[in-house]
């Protein structure tokens, strides 16, 4: 067990989903030409279980937002760092990630997103 994750979520106003889906995908692209093993994101469909705090009370969202659960999964911890560097050196990034954060539109507001780095603890 050697995997690394980085992890994150985040709420997303349900009107830009499609847009953010697009901007995504080419982003997923551009981590896995830079050693990613995977990128995958997920939107939120059944978010409450009894006796647990559910991401959106967690993340504050609105009633107009859905849930963005993702994860990058590299070979190690160091195949990771490598990736990282050569992400941020991508100039292609800046270009797709700039209407996300847009302060007019707010389609994305990355105070409200949680992030961290894991390594294994079980795989199965």
């Amino acid at each position: 067990m050697t995997n690394y994750i980085d992890g994150y979520v985040f709420p997303i106003a349900k009107e830009h989903l499609d847009q953010y889906k697009q901007i995504a995908e080419e982003v997923a692209n551009i981590w896995k030409e830079h050693g990613a093993l995977s990128y995958s994101e997920f939107v939120g469909d059944n978010m409450d279980l009894e006796g647990t705090l559910p991401f959106p009370y967690v993340l504050g969202t609105k009633e107009d937002e859905v849930i963005v659960f993702g994860w990058i999964t590299f070979e190690s911890k160091s195949a990771q760092i490598q990736a990282h560097e050569k992400v941020a050196a991508d100039t292609r990034m800046a270009d797709l990630i700039a209407p996300l954060v847009d302060p007019s539109r707010m389609v994305f507001d990355a105070s409200k997103m949680a992030y961290g780095r894991f390594k294994p603890l079980i795989q199965a």
